[in-house]
Order: C-alpha cells, then structure tokens, then sequence
C-alpha cells in the first residue's frame, strides 16, 4: 500500500478570551466550590498588602511613640473634703500606697500574680501574640468572654495611661509600649512595679497597703492564703470584697481557688498545700482618720457622690482623683450636736443602755442643706448610722400630717372634738394576730390613769398642744388615710415609710429620722420642699466637676396658708404642752424664739422625738433601742434623770433639742414665723362627760391666766389636768380675754370642772341665725359653723343605712331660723347603720388602750 499522509487537523475559530473585571466570581472554567476559591495570586497579593500595611502602622508606632513618664497620680494625690466653713472635715486617700523591692516580699505574692493574670510572663516578650488570637476566637465564637493583656501591658496601663483610655488606639499603643518596656527593663522590674501599683481595693495601692487594709499585717507576713484572695480579686476588688455580702465572698472564694489551682498546677505549692488552705478571713474594714464623727460624714459624702443622677463618682475615682468636695455641715453645729448627744450617761447610775440609737439631723430650710448630722458616737467602733440607717415608729410626730390634710380639706383649728379617753372610734381597727381579721378597739390617749387621760370637748389647737390621739383618729377618720399618707409623701418622707391605714396618723411606721427630719424643714419652709443634700461642689484643680443645683424644689407643695395655720398649732405644743422645754430657747437680746414642733412616742416607748424648727432652722432629736438580738426594737432604758420613769418624746430629746438649739443658735437673729390671726374663742359645746376623777388625785389650779387669751389659758388648764369651762360675760376687755379662773392657785381633784370667765366684748345685739350648710357636712365642721355663729351645739346620734356615720342628716332650729345668740342649735349626726360615734362615754371598764396604741405622746 502506498503510504498515505495523515488528513491535516481542520483548524476551528478560536473563542476570544473575555475581559476580566474587578470582580471574577464565579470564576470561569471552574465548577462548584472551587469557582468561589481565589487564586494563589490574589490570597498571595492580599496577605502580603495586609502584612506590609500593618508593618507600616507598627513601624510608625514603635518610631513615634517613646515610653513616657508615669502619671502623675502615681504619685500620692489626697482627695480632701471640707466643711461649709472651708475646715477640713476629712481626706479620702487618693493613693494609699508603700512600696516595696520585690526581693522585700514573699516569693509567692510574684508567683501567684503570673499563675493567675499571665502564666507566659517570664517567656513572652511583653506581648502574647497567641494569647490575642485564642481571645479573639474565644469572643467571636460564643464561648467564654476573655482579655489578652498581659502583665507587662497591665503595668503599661497602670502607670502610663490615663484611667478610661481604652479605645482600639489605646489598645495599639498598649502593646507598642509593653514590647518597648520589656525589653528597656528586666522582668523582675516590671513585675516589681506591677505588685506596687496595681489597685486592690479598700482604697489600697500595691500589696504592702492591701496587706494592712485586708489582713492588718506587712505584705511581708502574708500567707499563700491571704495572697492568693488578694490576687484573685484584682479584676474588681470594688465587687468582691468579701465585706461586700455574702455573693461578693462567694466570688472571692472562687478567685481564691482559681489562683491557688493554677499556682499548683505551675509548681509553685504543692497541691496538698493547695487542699489544705483555707478561706482567709480579712479584718472589718476601718478606713484611717474616720474616728468619732467624720466617719458618719464621709461615708453619707460617698454615699452622695456615688448616686447616679448626682456627681456619680466611684469609689474609685474618688480614692485616686484627688477630688477638692465642698459639704453642707456646718463645724459649730455639728460639734454642737455632738455635745447634746454625750448628755447620755452610759456608765454609774442611771446609765443609757449600749444599744440605744442616737440621732440628731438640722437641716436648713431655705434649700435643704444637712447642717449637722449626729448618727452615733465613733464610727471607728460601730459603723451604723442611726441618723440615715436606723429606723423608728415616728410615733405623734406624723399628727401634723393628718392637722395638715384636714386644714387643706377645709377644717379649721377651732373646731371641737370629744377628747375623752378610752373611745370606740368607729372604723378603728387591728388586725387580731390569732384569726387575721380587722377587729374594732377602744383607742386610749397618753396619761397615768387607767385608760389614758381624758380632755372633754377641745379644738384642734388644744388637741396638738396636748397629743390627744383620739381627736387625731377621728379626724383621720373624717379626711381619710390615704390625705394623711399623701400630706407626708409631699413634705418629704419616702412612700416606704408611709401607710394608709387610719392608724397612721400615730406614726404606726418606721422612718429614717433624716426624713423625719427633711420633712420638718417643708413645715419650717413654709410649704416648699427642697431636696435633702450633704454636698455642694466637687472641684478637681480649677474645674467644677459637679455643684449642687436645688433643681427639684417644689415650691408651695404645702399652701403656705394651711402651713402657717399648722405651724402655729405646733407652736402651742412648746408654748403650752408637752414641748416647753424649748421655751428655754432665747435670742440674743433674751426674748423667747418662736418654736413649733412635735413630741413623738410610741407603745412600750420604743422610739422618742422631738421635731421642731423655728424659721432658719429643723431638727429633729430620735432615740429608739435594739433588742439583744440587735434587730428587734426594745423599750427604751430611761436614762440620767428619767431613770426610774418612762422615756418619751418630752424629755431627753426635747431638752437636748433645746440644748443643741440654743448654742448653734447664738447670734443668729431672731424671725417670727408668718403671721396668723387665730380665730377668735367661740363658746364650747355642753360638756362630754368625762370618767369620774380619782378623789386622791389633787391638782393646782395654775395661776397668772387672766388677761391672757382664752386658748393659751385653756390649755394650761387642760395641761394641769382640769377642764376649763368657758362661760363667756360682756365686758369692756377685748373679746376673748380670760377675766377670772374659779379655784385659781388652790388644788382641786384631777379632770375637775374650772369655770373660767371670758370677755365677750361690749354687748352685741342678741339676734342670730342658724349658719347654713351645716346639713351634709362632717360633724366637726357644723360644730365649728354653729359656735362661729355664737351658738351652743348639742349633737344627738341616729343610726342611718343611707348617710355616712359622722355625717349632720338634720338640723333644729332649721338652718336660716332666726334665733337669740346662745341659744342651742340641735345636730342630728348619722351614726352608721351598725356603730354609733361615741357620745364620750366610757365603753368599756377601765383598761383600754387598744388600737395598736402606736403614737402615745408624752404629757
């Protein structure tokens, strides 16, 4: 065969290439994953333009910065508060450090801060570039949130940075810094500094401090122990402080356990060294130089500080920021209150008990500034406040806000009410701790004789004057618990420590005598509220970081009108009852301030007030007495001159009240309160029957009465325990002028009946009219209208399904009748459809004294 040549290969147009874009994906002639895999070229190309970008960012960080010089705050930088005067009060420690050569303390206190804060520290290079990216994988992926500073960036940020740097920036010049540091010092040297530096709580800088903070030994003596809690709480000893509560031990004991683990693990003890430690125990923390009272001060200043919605400073910034605080505390009367406090006898005869709790607040009412602040006699031995920690019944000094409430509701001070003792105050219950069911009880007033001392038929003056707790029930009955709670939440005293139950009014719950005491200043600021404060500026240098602003007064929260009524009836409470004492209190040419105010004691005596103010000052004087058990309370030991007696609001605490006043008071002038004309004496309905006086019971008839006004000669009558019968005689003295007292100087039995002459004036025209609108008003108003027009009220009660008890159903005379002045005007008063009002009988036997008897003033 001849051979044949091979056909030649038919030559196809060939498929031009396409034009590559930016974006080549999926990419061409590659099929499934692998189409969305770069090239070697572009995972080449891009690591290396990544690589030489980040040379170049870390080329120019290592040129540019040098190492700087430690902060200034290393150094030590005291923040000082002061008192209103510029005295120091007191300085909280900006940098409580010793330092100390590593070669001066335990090997272990080295070993267990690398086992625990960065186990590659002697092998790194100041920076552990594993440890970021195990940090950084562990954040991305969920799992447990970790940091990748080691110890040398540690002791870069401590002594290099300023605190709150810790942006990305920061970060890189962190690490920039501690690969310049570790190789410009030994690791010893940094970790010397480390150990002196580094805050750990208690305002302690450095091991030696924290040593002596925790433990009250050099950082010498230290246990492994001790080292290792010291070293497990440096990520937040500001938490997990053990004195902190239980949850902040029981973190510290976990941290305790981690470090002593990993020194195991690293060689350092040996694990039967590890099973057999135990939990150290670190000492009460007692901050320096707080003996005696400044430690009560500075703490209420950190407390304050620390509040979000004012300076909000840590406790932190506040040990290292060398803060300039500016306080509210005046010296002089700080130190004032202090000596009215160590009145208390605690040794010999008569000696107070040591659980007595003693507090003494003044508070200045023109913008609600703490001017003294008395809460315990050294915090260096009990760290409880009694002026803002403790708690008492507020007993009788809650009164006023119930007179408040019903001033505000349109009763007036002259109107009468029964107040005999016991009485069945219709809706006056408690709760039967055997069945749990409200049950109606006889409430008593304060007084030595069986079921409490009675006082007939009394204003609303005579009734504060003299603490009468079942005039005060029914009136809290008529304008309802819930104005009397609403009155005291206005003027100052938080929701907690208020109820709505009827037996409020007695003061039934506990209150921190720093609200009692706030409140008080409302009534001294005649109805406006300024927010209670102990700090007036922090400065730091030339800067004001922050400065009390008053932003949250409310002003006239209280109708000034209504306040200035009140107020005088809570002058009659020093002027005529059971707050004389403060009539002692003089200015400075000798005449007598004006003072109002309230004694408050409560059942058993287990609490005892006096809140008083006069213009430009409140304070209010608290005692109350712990159990054994050291929470319970107890009735208060009489003490000094009252040993042997009953403690209440009406001894020590009016007496040191008016010790304390008159020496913060020296110089000050004198202000009068805003004048009111109290309404003019009214004839007093037919006497309510009072319980037979005890034949061996003998009072004095007091003497000096005529020409003065019929309400303060009343209520000196009332308060010798006699019953002023009002019988009034034309006359050319002003209206109102006591003309003659029966018996007067003589002793006479107790609750006997004293006619007392009043001037009526020149003689008026007989004719009169029945008031109008006395149907369908509360039985104390219609007896105030029916007096006004110069009638006699004579009430008679009538059950009625229809009308509220206390409630006029009619009225004879009807109202417009033409009638002559001093006639009778009958009242026909709803007494319920089951419980009638109590007509001032005694119901019961003697005994009483129920309805909780909470509030029980002192005569």
């Amino acid at each position: 065969m001849a051979n044949r040549s091979p056909s030649p290969i038919p030559i196809w147009p060939q498929t031009p290439r396409r034009r590559r874009g930016i974006w080549n994906y999926p990419r061409p002639h590659r099929t499934g994953l692998r189409a969305w895999i770069p090239s070697w070229r572009v995972v080449v190309g891009t690591g290396l333009t990544l690589l030489s970008l980040g040379v170049g960012v870390f080329t120019a960080g290592w040129i540019g910065w040098a190492v700087p010089k430690e902060r200034a705050e290393i150094g030590s930088e005291t923040t000082t508060v002061y008192y209103a005067d510029n005295k120091v009060l007191g300085k909280f420690a900006a940098i409580d450090r010793t330092i100390r050569p590593l070669d001066e303390l335990p090997p272990y206190i080295g070993q267990a801060v690398v086992a625990s804060e960065d186990q590659g520290f002697e092998d790194h290079m100041g920076v552990d570039p594993l440890g970021i990216v195990r940090a950084a994988i562990s954040n991305v992926t969920g799992g447990g949130r970790q940091g990748a500073s080691t110890l040398t960036q540690q002791y870069v940020e401590n002594t290099y940075f300023q605190p709150g740097q810790s942006s990305y920036a920061d970060k890189f010049r962190e690490i920039i810094l501690a690969l310049k540091v570790d190789q410009e010092k030994s690791k010893d040297e940094i970790l010397e500094g480390y150990v002196n530096s580094i805050y750990l709580g208690r305002g302690a800088y450095g091991f030696e401090a924290a040593a002596k903070a925790y433990f009250n030994k050099p950082a010498a003596e230290l246990t492994v122990s001790e080292t290792a809690m010291l070293v497990g709480i440096i990520p937040s000893p500001s938490y997990w402080d053990p004195r902190f509560g239980e949850e902040s031990k029981a973190v510290a004991e976990q941290k305790w356990a981690r470090v002593l683990r990993n020194m195991a693990d690293m060689g350092y003890i040996t694990q039967e060294e590890r099973k057999s430690a135990t939990f150290p125990e670190p000492i009460e923390y007692k901050p320096a130089s707080r003996a005696g009272q400044v430690g009560y001060l500075l703490e209420e200043v950190r407390k304050e500080l620390a509040d979000p919605d004012g300076a909000n400073i840590s406790e932190e910034e506040l040990m290292t920021k060398g803060y300039e605080i500016h306080t509210t505390i005046n010296s002089k009367f700080q130190k004032a209150a202090v000596n009215a406090a160590n009145t208390i006898p605690y040794k010999g005869e008569g000696a107070a008990s040591k659980r007595l709790g003693v507090s003494i607040v003044s508070i200045d009412p023109k913008d609600g500034a703490i001017r003294a602040l008395y809460g315990g006699k050294n915090y260096e031995e009990v760290q409880f406040n009694s002026a803002t920690d403790g708690k008492a019944q507020a007993g009788s000094t809650f009164k006023p806000f119930t007179l408040i409430g019903a001033l505000e509701d349109g009763h007036e001070l002259n109107e009468y009410y029964n107040g005999n003792s016991p009485m069945q105050i219709p809706g006056w219950t408690v709760r039967n701790k055997e069945t749990g069911v409200e049950e109606e009880v006889q409430l008593t007033n304060f007084g030595t004789q069986a079921g409490g001392e009675s006082f007939g038929d009394i204003d609303l003056v005579d009734a504060t004057a003299n603490s009468v707790n079942t005039v005060y029930a029914q009136l809290n009955v008529e304008i309802g618990a819930k104005k009397s709670q609403d009155v005291a939440i206005r003027a100052g005293i938080p929701k907690d420590a208020t109820n709505d139950t009827l037996s409020n009014v007695l003061g039934t719950a506990d209150v921190h005598p720093v609200d009692l005491a706030g409140a008080y200043a409302t009534f001294a600021a005649q109805g406006t509220r300024h927010e209670t404060h102990i700090l007036t500026s922090v400065k730091q240098g030339e800067d004001t970081v922050w400065e009390f602003s008053g932003e949250n007064t409310k002003k006239d929260i209280i109708d000034p009108v209504v306040m200035a009524k009140a107020t005088y009836a809570m002058e009659q409470v020093v002027n005529e009852g059971s707050g004389a004492p403060a009539q002692e209190l003089l200015g400075p040419d000798g005449e007598q301030r004006p003072v109002a105010g309230k004694t408050g004691s409560t059942n058993d005596n287990k609490s005892a007030w006096f809140a008083g103010y006069i213009p430009q000052l409140a304070t209010v004087v608290g005692l109350y007495q712990t159990a054994d058990d050291g929470v319970a309370q107890a009735s208060i030991t009489p003490f000094g001159q009252w040993a042997g007696g009953s403690l209440t609001g009406g001894t020590w605490p009016v007496t040191a009240w008016t010790q304390y006043m008159q020496e913060v008071t020296k110089g000050m002038e004198v202000e009068e309160f805003p004048p009111y004309v109290p309404p003019a004496p009214k004839p007093s309905p037919t006497p309510t029957p009072s319980p037979t006086p005890s034949e061996d019971q003998k009072v004095m008839v007091p003497t000096g009465l005529v020409g003065q006004q019929f309400a303060a000669a009343a209520a000196a009558l009332s308060g010798a325990g006699v019953n002023p019968q009002l019988v009034e005689v034309p006359s050319d003295q002003p209206p109102g002028t006591v003309l003659s007292v029966e018996k007067e100087g003589q002793e006479v039995p107790r609750n006997s009946n004293i006619r007392v002459e009043v001037s009526t004036g020149p003689e008026q025209p007989e004719a009169t009219t029945v008031p109008d609108g006395l149907i369908g008003s509360s039985e104390g108003s219609a007896r105030g209208k029916v007096q006004g027009a110069n009638l006699e009220p004579v009430v008679e009660y009538q059950p009625s399904d229809d009308v509220r008890q206390g409630t006029v159903i009619d009225v004879s005379p009807g109202e417009g009748s033409p009638v002559e002045a001093g006639s009778q005007v009958r009242l026909i008063v709803s007494s319920g459809p089951d419980v009638g009002l109590p007509t001032g009988e005694p119901t019961g036997g003697g005994g009483g004294g129920g309805g909780g008897g909470n509030g029980n003033d002192s005569p």
